[in-house]
């Protein structure tokens, strides 16, 4: 099943473009390891496991198929682990449904295909359920129990909100009683050293998140979406995880089903009330490492139906997952991540003439541009250093807009949004102010996506 779950993310990976999120991990990675800690001390810090691993990795290739490899693999790791759990605790063919099922999710495979650490987080999440299954099997040898905390340390330096998984985990050892409790939670607390750690430096540099609102209690109606990557697949999984509870066949442990059940629903309740209490840190995708347990419990559901309904079950989950929105195949496409950046670098490389000028207006736009133009593009005359800043994903660059375009008859601008978002850019006012007006404009990637525009210098009025 990790082959089969590795090839599924790594089909079509090469076709959608790249996210903001991936070039932000494209810019971080290709720092060297002081521009790295220079970076985490101001921005993403607790993503720097994972970037240090992306700056090896890319020393070996650049293309976004290579990028995204990593996070296939993961997935093909965290669904050979789910059938290993599924194993353990009910039989052989409910872990092979339940990696089936984690398989079939498009939302399995838009982070099997994401350039960032949610398909590591979800990996690390089943390898710490796991671990914690074996240890407590023979709660008296100290190596399982040591492979426990450091399942937990790399859960922790995966993604710091996956932590929140790790309240199941006390639903399952409590039944266990004081054997089991007074290894697990010395374990479980060394193994949250390093998370702690990527906490307090993501506390410290709560200023870059926040754009993140405070949740209104709609975001649980939001949750199969987010599992599932689409409603209708999102809601067919929560149906068959909740049969579960039908009292057929062999039973699952108690404090397991209720530790899954816990790992499922738990995360986003905890979030949220961090959200309220603390800062708002509600963003779906941070819930991803829940998305293994609604897996288990569909595979555990499943292998206790009679095999026509469950393959009946199963068949329509696929069916919900591969079309509409968001679906296998609609990830798929150039505009997948919702920006289309080989699209409007055409755009500007096809309509360009010599002694145009290009213009950023939100910086960071710049590294798609680089990453799929490069120096094919018009002069990029707000540059002031090829190297990004080394605090931030934006480059240096210049203030006076007027200035910089000098005498230049066009200029490319692209900015985040559609054209009606042309009045929140604002080197689109200085250079409307220097004489330039717009003469079209293209809206490249999906709703929010991104606006190329070109400007002309309005002709001189009057006789």
């Amino acid at each position: 099943m990790g082959i089969i779950a590795t090839v599924v993310a790594v089909v079509g990976s090469s076709t959608a473009s790249l996210s903001s999120d991936e070039l932000a991990t494209h810019s971080a990675a290709r720092r060297g390891a002081a521009g790295l800690w220079e970076l985490a001390q101001h921005i993403d810090g607790h993503f720097l496991p994972y970037y240090a691993f992306m700056h090896l990795w890319l020393e070996f290739g650049q293309a976004g198929w290579w990028m995204r490899l990593p996070s296939a693999l993961a997935t093909g790791a965290a669904a050979v682990l789910v059938a290993d759990l599924g194993r353990r605790l009910h039989s052989l063919p409910a872990g092979l449904l339940a990696a089936a099922v984690y398989t079939a999710l498009p939302s399995v495979s838009y982070q099997g295909q994401n350039a960032r650490s949610y398909a590591f987080a979800a990996a690390a999440a089943v390898l710490a359920a796991w671990a914690l299954h074996r240890a407590a099997e023979e709660p008296g040898r100290r190596r399982r129990w040591a492979g426990y905390a450091a399942a937990v340390a790399l859960l922790g330096s995966t993604q710091v909100f996956a932590l929140l998984t790790l309240a199941a985990h006390l639903i399952v050892a409590v039944p266990y009683g004081r054997s089991v409790l007074v290894r697990a939670l010395p374990a479980m607390g060394a193994g949250c050293l390093p998370g702690a750690v990527w906490l307090a430096v993501g506390y410290a540099e709560r200023h870059a998140i926040s754009w993140i609102r405070l949740p209104e209690p709609s975001v649980f109606l939001a949750l199969p979406k987010m599992v599932g990557g689409t409603p209708v697949a999102g809601w067919i999984l929560v149906g068959i995880a909740a049969l579960v509870l039908l009292p057929r066949g062999r039973r699952v442990p108690g404090n397991w089903t209720a530790g899954l059940a816990g790992w499922a629903l738990l995360p986003p309740v905890l979030l949220f009330a961090v959200s309220h209490l603390v800062a708002p840190v509600y963003v779906d995708r941070y819930l991803f490492a829940t998305v293994p347990a609604y897996a288990l419990l569909a595979g555990l559901a499943l292998a206790s139906l009679p095999r026509a309904a469950a393959l009946l079950a199963l068949a329509g989950l696929v069916a919900g997952a591969v079309p509409g929105h968001l679906g296998h195949l609609d990830l798929r496409r150039p505009d997948g991540r919702h920006e289309n950046f080989p699209r409007a670098v055409r755009i500007v490389e096809q309509g360009a003439r010599p002694g145009d000028a290009i213009v950023y207006g939100r910086s960071r736009l710049r590294e798609g541009f680089l990453y799929y133009g490069g120096e094919r593009l018009p002069d990029d005359v707000l540059l002031s250093g090829t190297a990004p800043l080394p605090d931030s994903f934006g480059y240096p660059e210049r203030d006076d807009v007027a200035a910089a375009v000098g005498e230049r008859r066009r200029v490319w601008v692209v900015w985040p949004g559609g054209p009606e978002a042309a009045a929140r850019a604002g080197r689109v006012g200085a250079l409307v102010g220097a004489g330039f007006t717009r003469v079209k404009a293209w809206r490249t990637g999906r709703v929010p996506g991104m606006t190329v525009a070109l400007y002309a210098r309005r002709p001189p009025s009057g006789g």
